[in-house]
């Protein structure tokens, strides 16, 4: 059966969060569709992954049997990380933007899954496995807008993501987030609300396609 990737990075739990909520969606909708798949969960916010360190860097590039006992325990963190990737049919991200660029916690992830000649390099182990990101933000910085300057979210994830991994990736992109909380943007409720409805269909029809898809 399938087996699906998700991984939540918010610093905000539930419904509290835009990014959860979003993911929580596809997920509820994979489920449905895989009643009997896997799902493979990481809260990176609730449990993080440790930050990369120069043991657990340059163990990569060194033989199993040239390691030192503390590059060897600091590999092993990485090796699950890099083979829960390798076996997932999909990957779903929760990625929200924190001072215009992605948590730190999702950035420990993408650093300990990252192995030049293992999952990037010629022939990336995951190559091909569809990734869904939900990229939600306080504001907008779509094409256009005054801060579109400003995105190192979407920008990063695809190189990082698609470039140097090979994932196939789609992006659902909550917006303006703040609005219902901040006065200042309080006349562009309006749109958030329709980017919050937007990205929870989106979330139900990509998780369905992506099921259907494997199915075939």
């Amino acid at each position: 059966m399938a087996t699906l990737l998700h991984i939540d990075s918010s610093v905000f739990p539930g419904e509290a969060s835009s990014s959860r909520s979003v993911t929580a969606a596809f997920r509820k909708t994979w489920e449905e569709q895989h009643p009997e798949g896997t799902v493979i969960y990481r809260d990176l916010a609730a449990d993080p992954v440790p930050h990369i360190t120069a043991d657990a860097w340059s163990a990569g590039y060194a033989a199993p049997s040239e390691h030192t006992p503390e590059q060897s325990a600091a590999f092993a963190a990485r090796a699950k990380l890099i083979e829960e990737l390798e076996q997932a049919d999909a990957v779903l991200i929760g990625a929200p933007m924190y001072n215009y660029s992605i948590p730190s916690t999702l950035k420990a992830w993408l650093d300990g899954v990252l192995l030049p000649g293992r999952t990037s390099g010629e022939s990336p182990s995951a190559q091909g496995t569809p990734a869904v990101v939900v990229a939600s933000r306080g504001g907008s910085y779509a094409p256009g807008t005054p801060r579109e300057g400003y995105e190192f979210v979407q920008n990063y994830l695809e190189v990082v993501l698609r470039d140097t991994l090979g994932l196939d990736l789609d992006f659902i992109v909550p917006e303006l987030t703040m609005a219902t909380r901040n006065p200042a943007m309080s006349e562009l409720v309006p749109r958030y609300e329709d980017s919050r409805k937007r990205a929870f269909e989106d979330a139900t029809a990509k998780a369905r396609e992506l099921a259907e898809h494997l199915a075939a």
